[in-house]
């Protein structure tokens, strides 16, 4: 029973790795209309990877309540939980955006040849989330609250871009996601954000007082309106009123 936990936990390893295959296999081609337009397209979306990225979150959730139920938690439990979240929301987050970067270059004369010092910037996400789970690890102080953003979190922000860009007929949206200075300044805002110690609540309810659980009652309404009329759009959006209404009751 002690191992069950451990099982969902590899899974979310798993899928995190699934992610990362997908986002691999993607080739971006330069295509050119009759008028001589140069086109760009990564043939295989790279959509399937945020997917596995979400189940891998869902699994994550699940590994802790089963740890809770069978109370099977454990300093070992623990530690692979932040290896395989690392993976997941980290590493596989990371090379969206690489790949993002990619196709944003290859709009340009000669992109495809642009030097990976471009592109390494990326990778800054991957670093930040695991300062972050290390930090985590030996901070007691961080059992009904976070300083600086979840790694769960920033990994399904980034992961929601794939989503957003293929599935919004937003034009303005669809050239911000393929600007390399709105690339590069959303890795410095998630990561910058993760290693932070900026006073998030936790999504846990403890009690079951109206009173006590307000900003978390709030976020959730919040949520599905915005799931509701912004679609895919929602994630961000959600994103930043977590952080707005963690700011706003952090005394709570």
């Amino acid at each position: 029973m002690k191992q069950i936990p451990n099982l969902f936990t590899l899974l979310n390893l798993i899928f995190g790795c699934l992610a990362i295959i997908a986002i691999l296999q993607n080739g971006i081609v330069i295509q050119y209309s009759p008028e001589g337009a140069q086109f760009v397209d990564i043939p295989e979306k790279i959509w399937t990877a945020s997917l596995f990225i979400a189940i891998a979150a869902v699994v994550d959730f699940l590994d802790g309540f089963v740890a809770r139920l069978f109370n099977a938690t454990s300093e070992m439990g623990k530690q692979l939980d932040s290896l395989a979240d690392v993976v997941s929301f980290g590493v596989a987050p990371s090379l969206i955006i690489y790949q993002f970067l990619r196709l944003s270059f290859a709009k340009q004369e000669d992109g495809l040849d642009i030097s990976t010092i471009w592109l390494v910037p990326a990778l800054f996400i991957a670093a930040a989330g695991a300062y972050r789970l290390a930090r985590f690890n030996i901070d007691t102080s961080q059992q009904y609250g976070f300083k600086g953003v979840p790694i769960p979190a920033a990994g399904l922000l980034i992961a929601s871009l794939p989503m957003i860009y293929w599935n919004t007929d937003i034009a303005f949206v669809q050239e911000l996601l393929l600007n390399k200075w709105f690339l590069y300044g959303i890795i410095v805002v998630v990561s910058g954000l993760m290693i932070s110690k900026l006073p998030l609540m936790a999504l846990k309810f403890n009690d079951r007082s109206i009173k006590g659980n307000l900003p978390k009652l709030i976020l959730v309404g919040f949520s599905l309106l915005c799931i509701l009329f912004l679609h895919w759009l929602a994630v961000p959006v959600i994103f930043i009123g977590y952080i707005i209404l963690s700011l706003l009751f952090k005394n709570n």
